[in-house]
């Protein structure tokens, strides 16, 4: 570990219901060797160990395949630690304490005579350290080896070891409806439901339990968490990155499969399930499997117009980097039909939220890395003060990379005359409380070791899952995509997945942050309050090549940012004036100087542009007087050369 600083940080707030129980046992890791156990299980613990979270009696045992000893596992974990530990500064003692409680046994999967040692050991450590009798086995190991690992133990007993045995599998649990039963199967011909904790490392992120917080600590939601008070919920998780490395898995499993079957239908859970009585973990997990048993399951006309998939070609990242296309990605067939983005409408049909949609959609090489949960309320029609029905108010979860709940609605502006605005409150992580930042597997692993199986997955949850995506699966599998790809590396995603939103009158709520303005040079120095104010203003709009997005010689309108794309400004005979690419504003100046346009605008290419409403524009520059001189002058130098 490294030597600096040996401070101890804040003390977290326990997490587990009442007074903070410190978790003893022996936690033995088959494929200790791998990237999971360095990366994220290691650190995790050692984040336990400096909170005060593990007994004196605990201890680890790695098995893999690697001829190690005891000294060179520590050694290959001790490197880790030291690319991949979350604290803010080292806690030396703590890590020499985790350290010295790490043993290892060497041993093929397929070796009978390796389990033997591996219990043989496992005596050995319990005794020397007082861990035995609450062990924990977690497979930290590819899926195809899940099958021949649990036949192994449960031939050399480890189901019935004294004291008693929890197994953890790592997702993907199946890659369909039909192996996803046949694992739960093997698995519970040897293993009683409460032995085993299916992890999905979303449900140890801090913001996703807090949904459950959330749901049953504040009751002035309650009255209104229903169909009736609620219009719609998206539910996203997006990224910027491409398959990269990860081809040869990606093209065997697809969005639906990596995000969509299990982390997105988590969340469905906890956002829309029946509050439970009790915070008991059967009474929880309960709830989420009755809830994801009342969503429907897509009949064959939901599975033509509510269910888009894409696959992204090749782009430039935000950060101006190239993004080569899907099909040209390492291991990727060039005429690969696997999707990277995927958009579902879902129906729940109980009494609760019979006839509101819920929205789901995951994608590869996006405009952004995020995972946001947006319930959309209705608009009252006969609401006094007229707020209209396309300026809903909006309950956000930030999810990742930003954590906090954000509330936006409608203000007074501040003066004489009475005028809405929209306006935002919101609840930051990182504002409120000290606390070091984790792997997500804290939790996770803490709750195992007591026996608390609230985070984990029940049979009936998992099998629920595939039920409801097996239908889409098919669909795309029996018909192959045509129009691969169908969506630029960098963008908001397929066209299709906006229409199918408009064909609702509804459209995805594409959460901004600031960096996106910046990017212009109109913005690049704003201040934080008036990019606030702009981001609020603004809604997203993807156009399609070929859409005319300004006439010359209209009157009125708005104004335009250039996310993605290129776009063409053409005069009066047609000829073009110029280019606009990724961070142009345009449409200001006619603003700006009350003029008809003085050009036609074309996108040239598929285009994500950010709209601000002429109205919204010119009170943005009254209120903001310092910005809109900054403007006007950007706009007179362009004017100029133009």
């Amino acid at each position: 570990m490294p030597t600096h600083s040996a401070q101890r940080e804040p003390q977290p707030e326990p997490r587990v219901h009442g007074a903070p129980v410190m978790a003893r046992g022996l936690l033995v890791i088959l494929g200790a060797s791998g990237d999971l156990t360095k990366r994220l299980l290691m650190p995790a613990l050692y984040n336990l160990a400096c909170d005060g979270l593990l007994a004196e009696d605990f201890a680890i045992i790695g098995m893999a395949r690697q001829e190690w000893t005891h000294e060179e596992f520590r050694l290959s974990q001790r490197q880790g630690m030291e690319k991949f530990s979350t604290r803010r500064s080292a806690d030396a003692a703590r890590w020499q304490w985790l350290e010295s409680r790490l043993y290892y046994t060497p041993g093929e999967f397929d070796d009978p005579a390796a389990y033997a040692r591996l219990k043989e050991l496992m005596v050995e450590v319990g005794e020397q350290t007082g861990a035995a009798g609450n062990t924990l086995l977690y497979l930290a190991i590819s899926p195809d080896f899940f099958g021949l690992v649990n036949q192994q133990l449960a031939a050399a007993g480890f189901a019935n070891l004294a004291g008693g045995c929890r197994l953890i599998v790592e997702k993907p649990f199946g890659k369909d409806l039909s192996s996803a039963r046949a694992l739960n199967a093997a698995l519970l011909e040897r293993w009683s439901e409460e032995q085993i904790y299916r992890i999905d490392h979303y449900l140890g992120k801090e913001t996703v339990q807090n949904l459950l917080a959330f749901r049953l600590a504040n009751p002035l939601f309650a009255p209104l968490w229903n169909a009736r008070h609620i219009d719609h919920i998206q539910i996203s998780a997006t990224e910027t990155v491409g398959v990269e490395t990860r081809g040869e898995y990606y093209d065997r499993t697809g969005v639906v499969r990596d995000m969509l079957q299990n982390h997105l239908m988590q969340m469905l859970a906890y956002v829309c399930m029946e509050p439970p009585a009790t915070l008991d973990p059967d009474a929880v997990r309960e709830a989420k499997s009755a809830l994801l048993k009342a969503v429907r399951v897509p009949d064959e006309a939901a599975l033509a117009t509510d269910c888009v998939r894409g696959q992204y070609g090749e782009g430039v990242r935000t950060d101006g980097t190239s993004v080569a296309a899907y099909r040209s990605e390492p291991h990727v067939g060039q005429d690969s039909n696997t999707e990277t983005f995927a958009a579902i409408k879902l129906h729940i049909d109980n009494d609760r939220w019979a006839g509101m949609p819920v929205y789901l959609r995951s994608g590869k090489a996006l405009w952004k890395r995020g995972t946001e949960i947006v319930v959309q309320f209705k608009a009252a029609a006969d609401a006094p003060l007229g707020t209209a029905a396309g300026d809903p108010n909006l309950l956000i979860f930030h999810i990742q990379p930003l954590q906090g709940v954000e509330i936006r609605m409608h203000a007074k502006r501040p003066g004489p005359t009475f005028v809405l605005q929209r306006a935002g409150m919101r609840f930051d992580y990182a504002e409120t409380f000290e606390a070091s930042r984790g792997t997500g597997y804290e939790v996770l692993l803490y709750s195992a070791l007591l026996g608390d199986p609230t985070l984990f997955s029940r049979t009936d949850f998992v099998e629920t899952s595939w039920e409801i995506v097996q239908p889409v699966l098919n669909a795309w599998r029996e018909h192959p995509a045509a129009d691969y790809p169908n969506y630029r590396a960098g963008s908001w995603g397929p066209r299709a997945a906006e229409e199918m939103l408009e064909r609702d009158g509804r459209h995805w709520h594409e959460i901004l942050n600031p960096d996106v303005l910046k990017r212009s040079q109109l913005f690049a120095t704003a201040p934080a309050v008036l990019l606030n104010t702009l981001l609020l203003a603004m809604r997203p709009l993807s156009v399609d090549a070929g859409t005319c997005v300004i006439e010359r010689g209209a009157t009125g309108g708005e104004m335009y940012v250039a996310c993605r794309g290129e776009l063409e400004a053409l005069g009066a005979s047609g000829q073009r004036v110029g280019l606009l690419r990724e961070g142009d504003c345009f449409g200001e100046m006619a603003l700006l100087f009350d003029q008809p346009r003085s050009a036609t605008v074309r996108a040239l290419s598929p285009c994500d542009l950010l709209v601000l409403g002429g109205e919204d524009f010119r009170r943005i520059m009254r209120d903001f007087p310092d910005a809109e001189a900054d403007v006007r002058r950007v706009a007179t130098q362009r004017r100029q050369h133009s």
